[in-house]
């Protein structure tokens, strides 16, 4: 996706997706170690979300995002914002202790010229963690958006399988010290939330189409619940 549709779909993607991978979010921090006046920086951080949970936590928070849209909305959360990405992040080397890329560095031209990035701004000892989503049999959301598709399932990315993290951070020269699956549940409180999360504003015709695919994951109340996966590396950085 480009940065001008990102921009573009920034609202209802806060609004319905923003807090979703808080799960994720607390496994890189808790593995990380990062506690009280840790300097993070969030790499496409979108709305910043994370980021203004990592400072209810009381780290210290930056953040890039080559999308203006989406930074209009960190602003609100975030002092130290940077319109770039993955991989030209315009901050000194180890100025960081904690880089994170939460869904993501996938979206770099080039995810090993990303990952050198985010290991440039890291400091010697600090730690670099990526997440995004795991493979499409994990996925509920993945189940409902392939009824929609005319065709069959593109295979999952390299970032998506088992292993696939944790090879990415080892060959760029970080040691893992963590990995693993975050359960990522998607709580959905009625149809209207529903359509507006899945089409993000398009192809308003398809609006049936959705709720017929969904349906087994509707709740008596009227709501959905949608149980998806996140898999997520930390490495550290050597001194």
């Amino acid at each position: 996706m480009s940065e001008d549709h990102w921009s573009g779909i920034a609202g209802i993607w806060s609004e319905v997706w923003g807090a979703t991978a808080e799960p994720a979010w607390r496994a890189v921090l808790d593995a990380s170690g990062a506690g009280p006046g840790a300097r993070v920086l969030d790499v496409g951080c979108g709305g910043g979300e994370f980021l203004a949970y990592a400072q209810s936590r009381g780290l210290s928070t930056a953040g890039a995002d080559p999308a203006p849209g989406m930074l209009a909305l960190a602003a609100a959360r975030v002092a130290d914002l940077r319109e770039a990405g993955a991989e030209d992040l315009p901050w000194p080397d180890a100025s960081f202790d904690l880089v994170t890329a939460f869904n993501s560095l996938q979206f770099a031209e080039d995810t090993d010229d990303g990952l050198a990035e985010l290991i440039r701004v890291t400091a010697p000892g600090g730690h670099v963690a990526v997440a995004n989503w795991a493979e499409r049999a994990l996925n509920d959301l993945d189940a409902v958006e392939q009824a929609l598709a005319d065709g069959p399932p593109a295979p999952d990315g390299d970032l998506r399988v088992p292993g696939g993290l944790e090879e990415l951070l080892e060959d760029g020269g970080l040691t893992v010290i963590a990995a693993g699956l975050a359960e990522v549940p998607w709580r959905v409180p009625d149809e209207a939330t529903l359509v507006r999360g899945i089409l993000l504003g398009e192809d308003p015709g398809l609006t049936p189409e959705v709720i017929g695919a969904a349906r087994a994951y509707r709740n008596d109340g009227g709501g959905y619940l949608l149980v998806n996966h996140f898999r997520f590396a930390v490495g550290r950085r050597m001194a």
